[in-house]
């Protein structure tokens, strides 16, 4: 246990890196990738300019080249690490999705059924489905930023596959989303609601008299009290997104025995879908709206600190998965066996205050949470909560996985882009941590709406560049004492991704 104790404290100050000895990945070498490492392909890189862009002395900042655009005129930029890991872990998708509608009624989801048009092309901007089309079918706009850690292998899977299941997810209710107008019907095949009819809740009085109107007379049929939920469209996407990232969770565990998946990733995805964006996070990147010089957080940081109740009562509930290394209670510092038999500060699941408890000889194990802020980890490993993969994670030295304590269920925040108008000016900010590490959502305020204010609101490569500022503020210039940014703070040493999206041009689209 010493020895397990003195890894917990390096990795709680180094946090985790490729090739870290406290992430035991059972993938073997042997086994072929399931995709090979690159950088996104909407930046168009050969395999030379992949070589040069990681150089993580020089760290060059990646951004569109100008023949290539992404829809709305989205902006991307991106910068590796200061050699924290050999390759940039950060991935990057950016999709046109055209989903097949139902070819019969009740069908089982086709994996064949969706037809992609791939963003990365030069005109994708211009990139609009004919409404013949858009009666056989439905179109959603889809991007994402996956960071990977302790390897690529997760985060690649991820960029390729995700979009994928979350076209299957919608292939599924295609004929239900495109019926606006009524109810989603509670049993497929039964005759949908009118969104304005009361029918559907069934009042106590009506219940009792039955069918036939006559309370309790021997032909009455069965009585039944009950009040039946109006589910919207909106929560039917939602639960389209929240199965998409389970089912890529499971493929990534699936395909793990015949292809070598290295490590994990956060997910940070963007769905725009019938006028809506579907803002949906597992992990510690971040998704900011800014409109009209107001900021609109569109997500929440999962980590060991902000999840800390979560895991405790997981712990709780099935001590074994702490593998009688660990306890589920928090304190203030590490406990000492001199302390045995005193009163200390403590905090359990069912705490949000601090109270004392009297120590006892299992408090002396490692806590669960070990660490503040970002240097917070799970079992002295892990520094983010959700995000998809790391199914072969264990302690260091140990055979007890981490996995159990992971989630891959996504929070999902939704923005009615119909009901605002916006400006040229107005945009959705999306970020791996390497940019929030360093900035704060009121930097990255100032920085996008000045430099957007100084640039020619026709050029259709504003918003890159914007997103190319923003990754050079946060990475900051290379001096004697590391890399520094503004007031001669520490810059970010990790990879950033940003994209900047202008939300006026999701207005044209409705």
């Amino acid at each position: 246990m010493f020895t397990r104790v003195k890894s917990a404290v390096v990795n709680f100050m180094g946090g985790i890196m490729a090739g870290n000895s406290a992430l035991e990945h059972a993938n073997g070498s042997d086994l072929p990738v399931r995709f090979p490492y690159t950088r996104p392909d909407f930046l168009g890189l050969s395999h030379d300019e992949i070589e040069c862009s990681a150089d993580h002395i020089a760290r060059p900042i990646l951004i569109l080249k100008e023949t290539q655009r992404l829809p709305w005129s989205t902006g991307y930029a991106e910068v590796i690490n200061a050699g924290k890991s050999t390759h940039n872990e950060d991935q990057a998708s950016c999709e046109v999705v055209f989903v097949k509608k139902k070819s019969g009624v009740q069908s089982t989801p086709n994996k064949n059924s969706s037809s992609k048009r791939r963003s990365s092309q030069p005109n994708a901007e211009g990139l609009q489905l004919k409404d013949n089309q858009e009666v056989d079918g439905i179109t959603f706009h889809y991007w994402a930023l996956f960071d990977g850690h302790a390897g690529a292998g997760a985060a690649v899977v991820a960029s390729k596959l995700l979009h994928h299941h979350i076209s299957e997810q919608i292939h599924d209710i295609i004929d239900i989303l495109k019926n606006s107008a009524v109810l989603p019907p509670t049993c497929l095949g039964e005759e949908p609601e009118s969104t304005s009819s009361n029918s559907r809740t069934l009042t106590r009085a009506a219940s009792l008299r039955g069918a036939g109107g006559a309370p309790a007379s021997p032909s009455t049929p069965t009585t039944r009290f009950f009040t039946e939920k109006k589910i919207p469209h909106e929560c039917l996407v939602i639960g389209a997104l929240e199965n998409a990232f389970k089912e890529m969770d499971l493929r990534i565990e699936r395909e793990r025995s015949t292809y070598s998946i290295s490590g994990g990733c956060t997910a940070l995805i963007v769905v725009f879908l019938l006028g809506k964006l579907y803002v949906t996070n597992a992990g510690d990147s971040r998704a900011i709206i800014i409109r009209n010089g107001e900021i609109i957080p569109m997500s929440s940081e999962f980590t060991p600190e902000s999840e800390r109740q979560r895991l405790q009562y997981l712990a709780y509930l099935q001590p074994h998965l702490l593998g009688n290394e660990f306890t589920h209670l928090e304190f203030p510092r590490r406990v000492q066996r001199k302390e045995v038999g005193k009163m200390m500060l403590y905090r359990d699941f069912n705490m949000t205050g601090w109270a004392y408890k009297t120590i006892e000889e299992d408090d002396l194990k490692f806590p669960l949470i070990y660490g503040e802020g970002k240097k917070a980890r799970v079992m002295a490993t892990i520094g983010v909560t959700r995000g998809l993969g790391d199914h072969d994670l264990k302690v260091h030295d140990s055979n007890i996985y981490i996995k159990p304590f992971l989630s891959s269920v996504p929070e999902v925040r939704v923005y009615d882009l119909v009901q605002h108008e916006h400006s040229a000016d107005d945009v959705l900010v999306l970020a791996t941590d390497g940019l929030w590490d360093v900035l704060f959502n009121e930097e990255v305020l100032e920085a996008v709406t000045s430099f957007l204010a100084n640039c020619d609101p026709d050029d259709p490569h504003r918003y890159t560049l914007a997103a190319q500022d923003l990754v050079m503020r946060a990475r900051g210039v290379l001096k004697d004492r590391g890399w520094r940014i503004s007031n001669d703070r520490l810059g970010s040493g990790d990879d950033i991704s940003v994209y900047v999206i202008p939300l006026e041009h999701g207005n044209r689209v409705l």
